[in-house]
């Protein structure tokens, strides 16, 4: 009995131990510093997006933008799509856990020859023989956005964002990027 009494107490103590460390961990991950939830763009998103926008129509793609910025309430209304409402699927991200939420990210489509926004992402508008989508991602990413469809598990083509480095749970805790930074 004293053999499993002396090999349960330092288990025990490494444990509690280790749950000590954990709650001290995720207190500190979770807290918030006082920053207010941005109201537009990033002056660096906005410039490229207009610089995109420009780009894209170089070529004769017509970029249109659907999506900036979004409140956490919006956010969580694009997440109820397809789980608690109506709709498919269109983002694993809730309130709060999307760049949109930031400021950093974007949304687009392209319009078509006879005017209509579109999704269709084997389009060639410009008759080149390329796929307008994705010669308009090139053009994202050649700025500086990062291509949701690039992603490996939840492929977002119409998503572009620029994370400065910075993760949702940075954000989260109220960690800006610099209005300047690119």
């Amino acid at each position: 009995m004293k053999r499993i009494q002396r090999t349960l107490l330092p288990m025990l103590i490494i444990l509690i131990g280790l749950l000590i460390l954990f709650v001290i961990y995720n207190q500190k991950q979770t807290v918030d510093i006082d920053k207010e939830m941005p109201t537009q763009l990033h002056p660096v998103v906005q410039e490229k997006k207009e610089a995109f926008i420009n780009k894209a129509a170089s070529r004769n793609i017509e970029v249109v933008i659907t999506d900036g910025l979004r409140t956490i309430q919006q956010q969580n209304e694009l997440y109820d799509q397809g789980r608690e409402t109506e709709g498919r699927t269109v983002t694993n991200a809730k309130g709060g856990q999307s760049y949109h939420n930031y400021g950093l990210a974007i949304d687009y489509a392209l319009r078509s020859e006879t005017g209509e926004v579109i999704w269709n992402i084997d389009y060639d508008g410009n008759g080149n023989g390329k796929s307008d989508w994705f010669e308009a991602a090139s053009i994202a990413k050649e700025l500086g956005f990062e291509w949701g469809g690039d992603w490996k598990r939840f492929k977002d083509y119409p998503h572009l964002q620029m994370t400065f480095g910075l993760s949702i749970n940075q954000l989260q805790r109220g960690i800006r990027p610099d209005k300047e930074r690119e």
